[in-house]
């Protein structure tokens, strides 16, 4: 057998080995929630922006509270490593006047994110969406309803008639080599199904810096209605940038195009070296003004799917 023979019959071994193995493919779950008294309405929904990465959806009769975080200017968070970070801001509502919560979608397991008063208060049994790094850390503080995702699993909630989708989107807390550092985070995906039909695609950042896997978001769900981009810039030791700045945000919007966009997660810790200043200037530079809002600590921005959705 000549060389060229036996080189193309390794190939065609090597083809055949890697067609051979088993294809990994998303996981979806499932959850049912006790059906609501009344039939919950589809015409609107709304977010309101409580702090950090917290903020409120509701829709469909979902209600549904993102990274939780309740301390108070001054108080700090630990960040990992010896490290902490001062809050530099007050939470619009405090954690003893929440509504009833549905769920929990957490991106990751980081202080300013999932904070020690909310670990010690919040009820064991309220449902939790989060990567599967950090359900560990909740199943150690006695959090009995962990619903880990990896990147593009999905739980699907049901709720009477109306249905929730949550995808894991994929996100990376750092530069490259450096997350290895850093918490385990995902971005998300949040498709209401309401009854008689209407629709609303939410996606979520996380904390993320921009890297090429996210260029999959676009093309695995077109159409996203609203993005809310954790910003801040945020520094660890005032060197390694773990979070998108301003310029960053305005680029996420580019590739993952959605009708509208709220800035979060930028102001509130000392940690965050971005103002959001300076995404309202890339903004104005690209020409995007009419797709964003910008939101104040305790604002809500009200949202009605368009006819048809």
């Amino acid at each position: 057998m000549s060389t060229a023979t036996r080189s193309v019959c390794r190939w065609i071994f090597f083809l055949v080995v890697i067609l051979c193995l088993p294809a990994v493919h998303a996981q979806e779950s499932t959850l049912t929630l006790p059906a609501p008294g009344t039939p919950a309405k589809g015409d609107t929904g709304s977010v309101r922006f409580i702090g950090t990465a917290t903020v409120l959806i509701r829709f469909a009769g979902f209600t549904i509270l993102t990274d939780p975080n309740f301390l108070h200017k001054g108080e700090h968070v630990h960040l990992g490593y010896g490290l902490k970070a001062q809050r530099l801001t007050d939470p619009a509502i405090s954690f003893d006047k929440l509504p009833p919560i549905d769920l929990v979608v957490l991106s990751h397991m980081h202080g300013d994110h999932f904070d020690q008063l909310v670990q010690e208060k919040m009820d064991r049994n309220i449902p939790i969406v989060t990567t599967p790094e950090a359900a560990g850390v909740l199943a150690e503080l006695k959090f009995k309803a962990r619903h880990p995702l990896n990147t593009w699993d999905t739980l699907t909630v049901r709720k009477g008639d109306a249905t929730l989708r949550i995808s894991a989107m994929p996100a990376r807390h750092g530069p490259p080599g450096g997350e290895v550092a850093l918490p385990e985070t995902m971005g998300s995906i949040l498709e209401f199904s309401a009854a008689g039909g209407a629709s609303y695609r939410i996606y979520i950042s996380g904390d993320t810096l921009l890297y090429d896997d996210l260029a999959d978001i676009p093309r695995r769900f077109p159409d996203i209605d609203l993005a809310l981009l954790h910003l801040g810039g945020t520094r660890i030791l005032g060197v390694m940038k773990v979070t998108m700045d301003g310029k960053d945000g305005v680029k996420l919007m580019q590739l993952v195009a959605p009708h509208h966009a709220i800035p979060i997660h930028y102001n509130d810790y000392d940690v965050f070296k971005s103002p959001l200043s300076e995404f309202e200037q890339e903004v104005k530079a690209a020409g995007l003004q009419g797709k964003v809002t910008y939101l104040k600590h305790g604002d809500t921005y009200t949202f009605r799917p368009a006819k048809g959705k």
